[in-house]
């Protein structure tokens, strides 16, 4: 390709944030309907609205919804829901897209849509230099182990 520069502003078109373009151009090449399931994660609390907490989806497998819980009785329990949640799910997408609901257990194991967020790591603490440190130089022998490690925190205020 060859190099030109530019002369001047000639767009035709006007500039489009990539925020807008970019879901249509995933769907555009999402051959496996996972951005489909991006919108049912996003939409679960609003979908199943009090059960949602009850069972999180955790992903599928073909035209099974699995959906995980973190007590076996509600496990249980939300197997008399199946039917009940695969009509919310495939109502969101309007075509039946799901026509069995597995349930498992957590153990351990994090819901798609939340996830949590990596912590900030702390800032550093600033430590306050002792008003008395290096008093004790005179008294302590500077070739034992506590002569050593009293040198040694004292150098720590030196350097900052």
């Amino acid at each position: 390709m060859a190099y030109r520069p530019n002369k001047g502003n000639k767009r035709k078109a006007p500039v489009k944030r990539i925020g807008s373009q970019l879901m249509p151009l995933l769907e555009k090449f999402d051959t496996g309907d996972n951005m489909r399931m991006v919108r049912l994660w996003r939409a679960w609390d609003e979908l199943m609205g009090d059960m949602a907490d009850m069972a999180r989806p955790l992903g599928h497998r073909g035209n099974k919804l699995i959906l995980a819980a973190h007590d076996p009785v509600v496990v249980q329990e939300a197997h008399y829901l199946a039917p009940l949640i695969l009509e919310i799910v495939n109502r969101f997408f309007g075509e039946e897209v799901f026509d069995k609901v597995l349930f498992e257990l957590l153990n351990g194991r994090v819901p798609l849509g939340r996830h949590k967020a990596a912590k900030k790591p702390l800032a550093p603490m600033k430590r306050k230099k002792p008003g008395v440190l290096g008093t004790l130089n005179s008294t302590i022998d500077p070739d034992s182990a506590v002569g050593k490690c009293y040198r040694a925190y004292q150098q720590i205020f030196e350097e900052e």
